[in-house]
């Protein structure tokens, strides 16, 4: 069976999107204007979820040993960051001194801890990453910052293929039930759950929809009328919420509230508007990123904290959108070398895990 293409271009342009949205919210965020750094959510994570919804089956053995490997490949990267993190502010102290650390951090505001900088090994958040509980990365705080993801990732896969093994006919009452839990939640917030639940909710209705939408085409003449339906949810959503909701788009991300949800609507229908209808018949620079997603999500979280050594200096003396475009850019470019770098790094953990796997085996 060939590989769709599509696909990976469709995860490719996901990727780049993330990637921009982590250079505006995370270095962007006090020079790039609030009405750009919005817009850039328009392409969000919502669409690797469909992506995943479309690619999935109900294998359940294949699902859980490509988990298998994603953790493993988690693991090796976290652990390579752990000894990055830890050498870099060490051997970091003789260029720029922990002091010089500590303001860098406190100029970005406070989700940056300055007293939590320290040279000492912490054990303790290794085995937290382990478990995907994401305490900071002290000097690469992007990265943490994107591993939401993953965690609701596994989560939604693992649910996911359950749904589709052993209610392969009732997936449509899934579908229905996790838009009805993803209301009841928003209309009736104080039953809003802590922890990821409500983001399932919302996120496994966009998988299963996904799933259903695999192999299929959407009709030319129910595209204006899924463009009219995203349209007319964003004229209610300003005429319920009021103009000033444009600028919470991002806060009501964490979870999935009424005015993300609709926010993603025009993403999802052009997804599925052109899956089975764009060809991409040769490989090119976005479908390489699409089959190295993961190792490019990696690498933007390293990638898009580089960046602000750049943003400090520049800041004052560029034009915002030249500053915006010069830093993607040079975001793009890092996350591709590092990428690289991650991926020969988890090759080399692999291969490490199998000479420990043939000696104990011989012992």
């Amino acid at each position: 069976m060939n590989r769709d293409l599509y696909i990976d271009f469709a995860k490719g342009l996901a990727t780049l999107s993330i990637i921009f949205i982590h250079t505006a919210f995370w270095s962007g965020q006090f020079y790039i204007p609030a009405e750009v750094r919005v817009f850039s959510l328009v392409f969000d994570v919502a669409l690797f979820y469909a992506l995943s919804g479309i690619t999935s089956g109900s294998n359940i053995e294949k699902t859980f040993y490509r988990l298998l490997k994603l953790q493993i490949t988690y693991m090796i990267f976290v652990t390579f960051l752990f000894f990055l993190d830890y050498f870099f502010k060490v051997l970091g102290l003789s260029f720029f001194s922990l002091e010089w650390l500590q303001k860098f951090y406190s100029t970005f505001g406070s989700k940056y801890s300055t007293t939590s900088i320290s040279t000492v090994p912490q054990w303790q958040n290794l085995g937290n990453w382990y478990l995907h509980q994401y305490t900071n990365a002290d000097t690469f705080p992007v990265v943490m910052g994107s591993f939401w993801y993953l965690k609701v990732y596994f989560i939604l896969t693992i649910f996911g293929v359950l749904i589709l093994k052993f209610f392969p006919k009732h997936i449509n009452w899934f579908i229905g039930i996790c838009i009805a839990l993803t209301l009841l939640f928003n209309i009736f917030p104080w039953f809003y759950p802590t922890g990821q639940v409500g983001y399932v909710a919302f996120y496994m209705a966009i998988f299963l929809i996904a799933n259903r939408m695999r192999g299929k085409k959407i009709p030319t003449k129910m595209i204006p009328v899924l463009y009219g339906i995203v349209a007319a949810a964003l004229a209610w959503m300003f005429w319920y919420y009021g103009s000033e909701v444009f600028y919470k788009i991002n806060k009501n991300k964490f979870p999935p509230k009424i005015p993300y949800i609709i926010w993603t609507l025009f993403s999802l229908a052009t997804l599925f508007i052109f899956y089975n209808r764009l060809k991409i018949t040769k490989e090119n620079f976005v479908t390489y990123i699409g089959k190295n997603a993961i190792f490019f999500y990696f690498a933007q979280g390293l990638s898009s904290s580089i960046v602000y050594f750049l943003v400090v200096p520049l800041k004052e003396n560029i034009s915002w959108w030249i500053l915006m475009v010069l830093i993607y850019v040079i975001n793009i470019m890092l996350a591709f070398i590092i990428s690289a770098g991650v991926k020969k790094v988890d090759n080399f953990g692999w291969n490490f895990l199998e000479i420990l796997r043939r000696k104990t085996r011989n012992s």
